[in-house]
């Protein structure tokens, strides 16, 4: 039986994506934050925050550096990858999620905006 590797995260880029080029493509890397609410032993709202590492590769970054940016909320889909690097003689793990679909979550809406809730992905045409 196959594994399942996929990661669904709902949240706010933290900066603004990071925008590179390969040979062959364009990558986007930025971190979003989730949060979640809590109520500790005495009753009192507590609030826990996660930053999440997302990469995207191919068609869909000229969507992302378009239009996405710092505080923008987003529905990403993706699956987990983890990368080893060495520092100062000790190896390093990092853990990012390689997104393959894309929401824009915010309300603001522009004419050649992809409407919000309208899914982006690597095998989706371009919205122009």
């Amino acid at each position: 039986m196959a594994g399942v590797n996929k990661a669904i995260l709902v949240g706010n880029l933290t900066r603004d994506p990071e925008i590179r080029t390969t040979q062959n493509s364009k990558v986007a890397s930025f971190t979003i934050a989730t949060n979640e609410f809590y109520k500790d032993k005495e009753g009192n709202r507590k609030e826990a925050v996660e930053y999440h590492n997302i990469e995207f590769w191919g068609p869909i970054v000229q969507v992302i550096e378009k239009y996405i940016k710092k505080g923008s909320k987003v529905y990403v889909e993706g699956k987990l990858k983890t990368d080893s690097y060495e520092k100062d003689g000790v190896k390093r793990y990092v853990t990012k999620i390689v997104g393959k679909q894309l929401t824009m979550l915010d309300s603001k809406s522009s004419d050649n905006k992809p409407a919000p809730d309208e899914p982006v992905g690597e095998e989706d045409k371009l919205p122009f």
